[in-house]
């Protein structure tokens, strides 16, 4: 990413410009698209249709069906509408710190915003399971099996809420949480709750719009991490969809498709699947292939999880690593054994790498956990470029623990954007830039 005076950043945390900033053949592909037809999705086109088979492809042979809308928030805010459907039921499980989207549906669903309202802004419709978390958790790593008593926990909701005569609609969780610390279910804690909520008439949820599309490295879903057993019902998915370009899908069974559609009322989008949004959807599947990026995830990412390691080792803020592919979490901390959130040196931390041209974000409850998502394009020499100089700040907090935090500590810095990654490298210059400096890409 470079800003107006042509200086580079190195971009440690863009998930929406997935296969790399500006990629010349998304970019073809839209251009390309856009002098024959673009119109709404009233009209029946090739791509549609072509598009939707491709994705499907990638799922699970019980997936479908697809829905075409234009942003995370929207295909989440209609898969409750397909839940709610399916069986009449209208009650809602969630996770502890989960984000799902900026609608007031999501915000509904989504603890880590409504949380910040008012004592009493939860909805009664609204019930919140433990976050899996087996760091920071009810369940830590010491248990002896964490995801049977993480479900455990759902199933106690279900219990409780049917014996005040409610129903369940869906359970849906983010398959990796992201905003919640860039937290990693245990392994069979997806089969055990959707067990449970399936008993009580409910639908699994797995929201993919952060994660998916190949960032795990080993799956083309994070969902898939579970195991071969776990199918939800249904998957949303958005931000990388479309490299940058604003859509979005929902896919789901024929079963749960065909019980919306009996409602009697019709479901149209008008931008959703149109045939400029179908060929950079198409564009962005065919990059990932060609160029491997999977495998890229996979083999840069184990390096990364190495590097980090090894500052876990030699640097004692360093509480936690965890992450798979080009999902990565580093949990500082004040103190190893309470684990109390380092939250102060993780966002001066993050102003001090923006400074030297990095742009990294924290997140999770405390706003104290790295998270790394970049590109799926980032290279080796791009994740020991940023760990370097990750070891060298951690080390200078050690050696100036008196001087005060700068002001910039204390702002939010939840929603910095981050950016970048072309295929060349020409990152590591010496100059400096100006923190506040507009970015284009």
């Amino acid at each position: 990413m470079f800003d107006e005076n042509g200086e580079k950043y190195l971009d440690c945390i863009n998930n929406v410009a997935h296969v790399g900033h500006s990629h010349p053949y998304v970019i073809k592909a839209a251009t390309k698209q856009m002098e024959l037809l673009n119109t709404n999705s009233r009209f029946l086109h090739d791509n549609l249709v072509q598009y939707a088979q491709r994705l499907t492809a990638t799922l699970p042979e019980k997936l479908s069906v697809c829905y075409f809308v234009n942003s995370g928030s929207e295909a989440n805010d209609l898969a409750l509408r397909l839940a709610r459907q399916y069986r009449g039921h209208q009650d809602v499980i969630t996770l502890e710190n989960a984000y799902h989207g900026h609608v007031t549906s999501l915000i509904d669903i989504s603890p880590y915003k409504f949380n910040q309202l008012e004592k009493d802004s939860k909805k009664e419709f609204v019930h919140v399971a433990p976050s899996p978390d087996v760091y920071r958790g009810k369940y830590r790593e010491d248990h002896p099996d964490p995801a049977s008593a993480y479900a455990e926990e759902v199933k106690k909701i279900i219990e409780e809420t049917q014996k005040n005569g409610r129903k369940i609609a869906a359970f849906i969780a983010e398959s990796m949480q992201s905003c919640g610390g860039q937290v990693i279910p245990p392994v069979g804690y997806f089969q055990k709750a959707a067990e449970y909520v399936h008993a009580a008439g409910g639908v699994f949820i797995a929201d993919e719009v952060q994660v998916g599309f190949g960032r795990v490295g080993k799956h083309f879903w994070a969902f898939q991490l579970q195991g071969e057993d776990f199918v939800p019902d249904i998957v949303t998915m958005g931000k990388p969809i479309g490299n940058g370009h604003p859509m979005s899908c929902v896919v789901t069974t024929r079963e749960i498709a065909e019980a919306f559609g009996a409602s009697g009322l019709e479901y149209f989008n008008t931008f959703g699947g149109n045939p400029v949004s179908c060929a950079i959807g198409m564009a962005v599947l065919e990059v990932i292939e060609k160029e491997d990026l999977q495998r890229n995830a996979t083999r840069v990412g184990n390096y990364l999880l190495e590097l980090l390691t090894e500052q876990k080792q030699k640097h004692p803020l360093v509480g936690d690593i965890r992450g798979v592919g080009l999902f990565v979490g580093v949990d500082l901390v004040k103190d190893q054994q309470k684990r109390t959130p380092a939250t102060a040196e993780a966002l001066q931390l993050i102003y001090k790498l923006k400074e030297q041209q990095i742009l990294l974000s924290a997140d999770g409850p405390h706003r104290n956990i790295l998270k790394f998502k970049p590109p799926m394009c980032f290279t080796m020499e791009d994740a020991k470029h940023v760990v370097d100089k990750i070891d060298v700040l951690l080390t200078g907090m050690y050696t100036n623990e008196g001087n005060s935090q700068p002001e910039s500590v204390n702002e939010s810095i939840s929603h910095i954007n981050g950016a970048a990654c072309r295929q060349e490298n020409g990152f590591y210059s010496d100059k400096r830039s100006v923190s506040s400096k507009r970015l284009r890409t």
